[in-house]
């Protein structure tokens, strides 16, 4: 179910069960439990996430939809996880992103 939140550009969504995100910064690489996504990000569990600003290339992995991106990291908090922006994405894999979103109960 989307949450409501009038501040967002995009409505969030809670993850289903086994979406996972794999990602790599520059100094580092990690496969993580996706808790939330939207059309414009994703907010993941991870227990040392990267400083905010760090740009990441991710592979977002769920039932029904994989998808690769470049983000950047917008919250950082150690031992909890990280927020990213999705600031890039091939426009087919955006499409099949925005389908799959809209499909989620």
């Amino acid at each position: 179910m989307a949450a409501t939140n009038d501040s967002r550009r995009y409505p969030r969504y809670g993850s289903l069960k086994g979406t996972l995100l794999a990602w790599q910064a520059s100094s580092s690489r990690d496969v993580s439990h996706v808790l939330d996504l939207s059309l414009g990000g994703i907010y993941a569990r991870v227990a040392e996430p990267p400083p905010v600003g760090t740009p990441i290339q991710l592979l977002l992995v769920a039932p029904m939809l994989e998808v690769r991106a470049r983000a950047v990291v917008q919250r950082s908090e150690p031992k909890r996880g990280m927020g990213i922006k999705l600031i890039a994405m091939h426009q087919d894999d955006r499409a099949r992103f925005a389908s799959w979103l809209n499909r989620l109960p």
